[in-house]
């Protein structure tokens, strides 16, 4: 079997009331601009936190929605598709459709108490439950501080099932300049999980190997 390309990929965003939504915008971004079709969902927190914390307002209905992020991604048509809060016919609500990663970006630590207990309330919710249970490719993106006890037992349990709980902790080495250096530090390190190319920041010890080549 072949291994797909970029552009024959589909990639699952949901994106939930937790802050950081500069971080799920621009993983939105880079999805398309590497060809990847996005199945997105946004619950009804994620949009008053994307007002909020930016400059673009989600319209509620996910025709307008999908009219929007598609404008706002530079997507062709079609490639960008969203799915309401309680669509189950979408492809992310069953096993038996596409099989695609799944990224939670940012995940709120009601989100993961959900996918920890396995409740399905909601489209993202089962989203979660069936890339758990397929053994799909789950990125889980906390935004939270402190945490709890019960955040970081949540956080646990879904990584013995499989998944991989990556906070959104942007790091320092990379000198950066501007908050928009420090969330393409976390989007990049979400697209290398999902071995996709990127150019957003060098990975670690490629400057180095880079200055030993021959000139």
């Amino acid at each position: 079997m072949t291994t797909p390309t970029p552009a024959q990929r589909t990639v699952n965003l949901a994106i939930t009331g937790a802050s950081g939504a500069q971080y799920a915008l621009r993983l939105l971004q880079c999805l398309v601009a590497a060809g990847c079709r996005v199945h997105v969902m946004v619950s009804r927190a994620a949009q008053v936190v994307i007002a909020t914390e930016t400059d673009l307002k989600l319209p509620g209905s996910p025709p307008a929605m999908q009219e929007c992020l598609t404008e706002y991604s530079g997507a062709q048509p079609g490639q960008v598709l969203v799915f309401g809060r309680e669509d189950w016919f979408a492809p992310p609500a069953s096993g038996s459709g596409e099989k695609a990663p799944l990224v939670i970006c940012p995940c709120s630590t009601g989100t993961l108490s959900a996918l920890a207990t396995g409740a399905s309330n909601n489209l993202i919710e089962r989203a979660g439950d069936v890339a758990l249970k397929e053994r799909r490719q789950l990125i889980l993106v906390p935004r939270e501080a402190p945490y709890s006890e019960v955040h970081l037992e949540n956080m646990l349990r879904l990584t013995r099932m499989g998944a991989v709980v990556m906070p959104a902790s942007p790091g320092f080495y990379h000198k950066p300049r501007s908050i928009e250096d420090l969330v393409d530090f976390v989007v990049a390190r979400l697209l290398d999980h999902l071995d996709l190319p990127q150019d957003l920041m060098p990975r670690w010890g490629e400057a180095r190997i880079d200055a030993k080549q021959p000139r």
